[in-house]
């Protein structure tokens, strides 16, 4: 077992893991693993660039994980970022904060690097369960981008686009800088276009339908499962391979997108910094159930994270150089 540290920095969210992982078996083992909305990815779709407010509350959370990984030891550590960070102008900004804070320099990502990393930590301790049948089609909603992957044991195709619950929310239910509350049906209905676009676009490179199970990955997913199991707080162990129907989804969404902020924010299970783009996220998982005549979806807690700490321990096993 290596004691490893891994960093997956997306456009709505910083996360942490640090554990002790063995690749060979698939063991993983958590120390510490947290989240923090940063909302990095504020504004970028509009105009290019890193806001400055929200670079800070990245490096703030930055200085917090690096105490955290300091008092457990990890011996390694990979910092990764997606999709916010890969779009941006400014981001030799990010950057060179990321290295003075963690010392290690943050790697942007392509999107087919991240779907990748995102079928292993949410399949590898699939294997061997008999009422899980593959191929496996992972899909990891994220704020900027949502990832698709089809594979057995493997990555057999991948696709990254452009639609994720922040990306939507900005791009379609803001309106003089304030998000709809609720949302029109024509805001809906255009929104619901983007994403089917996106779909057909997945579908160019990544055989879809050809999956026999569903897994979903990232907030908005868990965050339906929560809702769907009317859970009291947010409960990872009760999330985690919980299964979610069709017809259940389309409920809750329904619900989510015709809510107002109140509403939303009065669920015992929502994060606070989920209450504004939780019903884009929602969407973007119905949306992909119904194009692919999914029953329903298996919901995942290990995702990304978890890929680059499994990741990071092969290459200490390997005797690579590390963070």
């Amino acid at each position: 077992m290596s004691r490893v540290a891994a960093v997956d920095c997306g456009t709505n969210s910083i996360r942490l893991l640090v554990a002790d992982a063995d690749p060979l078996t698939g063991q993983l083992v958590d120390l510490d693993r947290r989240m923090t909305i940063v909302r990095l990815g504020q504004g970028v779709d509009r105009t290019g660039r890193l806001a400055p407010e929200a670079l800070e509350r990245t490096f703030a959370a930055c200085h917090e994980y690096a105490a955290i990984i300091k008092e457990h030891g990890a011996q390694r550590l990979r910092f990764v970022a997606t999709s916010a960070s890969r779009d941006a102008e400014n981001r030799d900004e990010f950057v060179r904060g990321v290295v003075d804070i963690l010392g290690v320099e943050p790697e942007v990502i392509t999107g087919d690097q991240e779907a990748e990393f995102s079928f292993t930590g949410a399949t590898k301790e699939l294997a061997g369960r008999e009422d899980l049948h593959r191929p496996y089609l992972v899909v990891d909603i994220g704020g900027g981008s949502t990832e698709f992957v089809v594979g057995e044991e493997h990555v057999r195709a991948a696709r990254s686009v452009d639609v994720g619950c922040v990306r939507m929310t900005e791009r379609h239910l803001v309106r003089d800088g304030v998000v709809s509350d609720p949302p029109s049906a024509e805001q809906i209905a255009a929104m619901r276009a983007d994403i089917e676009a996106a779909l057909d676009l997945a579908e160019e490179t990544v055989p879809l339908r050809e999956a026999r199970t569903l897994v979903g990955l990232a907030g908005s997913v868990t965050t339906v499962s929560a809702i769907a199991q009317d859970l009291p707080g947010y409960d990872s162990t009760r999330i985690h391979h919980s299964r979610i129907t069709r017809d259940r989804v389309r409920e809750i969404t329904d619900w989510l997108l015709h809510s107002t902020h109140a509403e939303r924010a009065a669920v015992p299970s929502m994060h606070p910094g989920r209450v504004d783009v939780i019903a884009a996220g929602a969407l973007v998982l119905l949306a992909i159930m119904e194009r692919i005549g999914a029953e329903e979806v298996v919901v995942s807690e290990h995702d990304i994270l978890d890929g680059i700490a499994f990741k990071v321990a092969e290459d200490a096993e390997g005797g690579r150089p590390g963070g």
